[in-house]
């Protein structure tokens, strides 16, 4: 049996929940699906779904699995794309959203760069916190510093960043030290607005994972605007490294509850579709991806 074929058949089962829906988008009997998953199975020794009369679901390896074969996938295509369009030279108006202060602290800097190396390509870039949609909206590529969840667009990692809980040291010397994360349900806070989190901080800690709702007295849809309210003594902040480093560095900001670690965020470039990749697109991929092989605030 081919294994590619086991993968494109698991693949299709598994995203379209249904061997009927999977044959018909093959192009062949269900039979001939179900027999191909069955094989997969046995191969592998391992039991990839749960069926019943009324659903399919993934088992936990089936999951595990399906991710990877994802990738596999996707590093095919990539492939086939290098030869069809490696050869084209990127060219044309480039439209990109990135957040704010990201975009300004990391990715201002890169741009001349970027079009000294690429001069038939010109740049429209789009500066917001708020989550675009980005098909709707008609941008080629967009940054997200977040845990992505399940989407139909595509993602390259670049790097990562951490989350710290910090203050001021004159908050800290009026109000005290929080010695654990439950201990913020009684300090001032100043929370970003677009948290996938909302008010919900969850932390790692020493006795496991903990959770606790904070009643912030400031929200702000912009996280430069917190790190200001944080330095002026307003409250206990969290942000990410890449804009609070140089503070921590200086000790304007005072990093608390550090037996304690935040989720770590990816910071991904996010595009439509990885079929015919305009070669703009994926220059710009490229140029990112080597841009942030090594990043400051990480070390």
């Amino acid at each position: 049996m081919n294994k590619l074929r086991e993968i494109e058949c698991f693949i299709a089962v598994a995203e379209l929940g249904s061997f009927v829906k999977a044959a018909d988008a093959l192009g062949i009997s269900k039979a001939a699906v179900s027999r191909t998953v069955l094989e997969l199975e046995a191969r592998l020794g391992s039991r990839l779904m749960q069926r019943t009369t009324r659903r399919l679901s993934l088992t936990e390896a089936g999951t595990l699995y399906l991710e990877r074969c994802k990738q596999i996938v996707a590093a095919l295509e990539e492939a086939d794309d290098l030869l069809s369009a490696g050869a084209a030279k990127p060219t044309g108006l480039l439209r990109i959203n990135a957040p704010l202060t990201f975009g300004v602290l990391h990715l201002a800097p890169l741009w001349p760069m970027f079009m000294e190396q690429h001069e038939d390509v010109a740049l429209d870039i789009t500066l917001s916190d708020r989550i675009v949609d980005i098909i709707d909206e008609g941008y080629d590529l967009a940054i997200r510093i977040a845990r992505l969840s399940d989407s139909s667009l595509v993602h390259r990692k670049l790097t990562g960043t951490s989350l710290h809980v910090c203050a001021s040291p004159a908050y800290l010397d009026k109000h005290g030290t929080p010695s654990h994360p439950q201990d913020l349900a009684q300090h001032q806070t100043i929370s970003y607005s677009y948290n996938q989190s909302k008010d919900e901080w969850q932390f790692n800690g020493p006795e496991g994972p903990v959770s606790v709702r904070i009643n912030s007295r400031m929200h702000v849809n912009n996280g430069d605007s917190c790190v200001q309210a944080a330095l002026g003594g307003i409250g206990i902040t969290r942000q990410p490294t890449f804009m609070i480093d140089q503070y921590l560095r200086s000790g304007q900001l005072v990093p608390v509850l550090t037996d304690y670690t935040s989720p770590e965020l990816g910071i991904y470039a996010v595009y439509p579709s990885r079929a015919h990749l305009p070669a703009k697109v994926r220059a710009m991929l490229d140029f990112l991806s080597g841009a942030f092989e090594q990043v400051h605030w990480n070390t």
